[in-house]
């Protein structure tokens, strides 16, 4: 089975590391990652950012699944582009895995960024705009794709110290990824 390892440790300091490890954990569970930064782009190329999009979107064509890093990146809530990457495999009817490493509520997260307050019984931020408060991790849509597409989020029970370099929530999903291998 191979893995489409989405998430925003591509834009870390360490990012190849962090890919080889990832890549490294899923084969002791004779699985396949499959890493963005593996795929070859001459970042100097007028088109690089084109060139990024359809190697990825090709290697999430080759994989069987996603494992997508959720953890909050700058702001908030998730990064977009895992977010796109998370929908593209569940619209593919893929195998969707995810894990964030912080756990807390998203509108307790957001508290963290701006003033969020209750008016008539409903959460709103600093702009007046609703806030969704299902008491989910993220975005009803990411979580709900989760469940119905593959398995619900992986949280750990403490937020890591390090959130971006702590891979215990990922090494979770990569087990599951590898017993639904065995179970087909």
């Amino acid at each position: 089975m191979k893995i489409y390892l989405a998430g925003p440790d591509v834009f870390l300091p360490d990012a190849v590391e962090i890919g080889r490890r990832k890549v490294e954990i899923c084969a002791a569970h004779g699985l396949t990652g499959l890493y963005p930064l593996d795929n070859a782009t001459d970042l100097t190329a007028p088109d690089a950012s084109r060139q990024i999009f359809c190697g990825n979107e090709a290697m999430m064509d080759d994989a069987d699944a996603i494992i997508a890093n959720l953890t909050p990146f700058r702001g908030a809530g998730a990064d977009p582009g895992t977010v796109y990457e998370l929908g593209y495999m569940a619209g593919r009817r893929k195998f969707c895995l995810a894990y964030s490493n912080d756990g807390a509520a998203y509108a307790d997260r957001l508290s963290r960024f701006m003033e969020v307050t209750s008016e008539n019984g409903r959460l709103v931020d600093a702009q007046g705009l609703a806030v969704e408060d299902f008491g989910l991790v993220d975005n009803l849509m990411m979580i709900h794709a989760l469940e119905l597409h593959g398995c619900p989020l992986v949280t750990p029970a403490t937020m890591p110290t390090d959130v971006w370099h702590d891979l215990s929530a990922f090494e979770t999903c990569v087990r599951m990824a590898a017993a639904r291998l065995i179970a087909t």
